[in-house]
């Protein structure tokens, strides 16, 4: 992973020497995450439901900054406690290439341009199937600039 990231929300995503997962605390501030804003919240539940999965509350969001040359290998989200909620993802900024493989992480992944403002939703069957972000190729968006931000929307507890 060669990405920033932070979060948002009840439980934010933090690693340290203690390895990847979920947490009440901002572990440089100690300080609780702050909360989701209501129009993101909003946004993640009506996307879901459109995409089927009705009553879809997050309460984490991942908010993850890539510059050019950076990347997310294919990996899957199972830090979660209930994998019937889906995955909510937002891009803004630079398009990126999402890869969306299968239940292996030798399934070759489809690949997907993503643009500023579009929203992937993923769940059921393909809850748990292998997914990461090609190195950013560099680029200027005109309002972000030369990055990418990604809002990852979750269930988390």
């Amino acid at each position: 992973m060669s990405v920033a990231m932070t979060s948002c929300g009840a439980a934010g995503w933090v690693t340290d020497r203690h390895g990847y997962r979920y947490d009440r605390r901002d572990p440089a501030s100690g300080s609780p995450w702050p909360p989701i804003p209501e129009i993101f919240r909003d946004l993640a539940g009506a996307a879901a439901a459109e995409a089927g999965f009705p009553g879809f509350r997050p309460d984490a969001c991942l908010i993850n900054r890539y510059e050019p040359g950076a990347r997310m290998s294919l990996h899957q989200d199972r830090d979660e406690q209930d994998f019937e909620n889906p995955i909510v993802s937002v891009s803004l900024g630079l398009p990126a290439i999402f890869l969306f493989g299968g239940l292996k992480r030798s399934d070759k992944p489809n690949r997907y341009r993503l643009e500023h403002g579009d929203v992937v939703v993923w769940g059921g069957r393909a809850r748990l199937f292998f997914h990461g972000v090609a190195p950013l190729a560099d680029g200027e968006h005109g309002l972000l600039g030369r990055q990418r931000i990604n809002l990852t929307f979750r269930r988390a507890r």
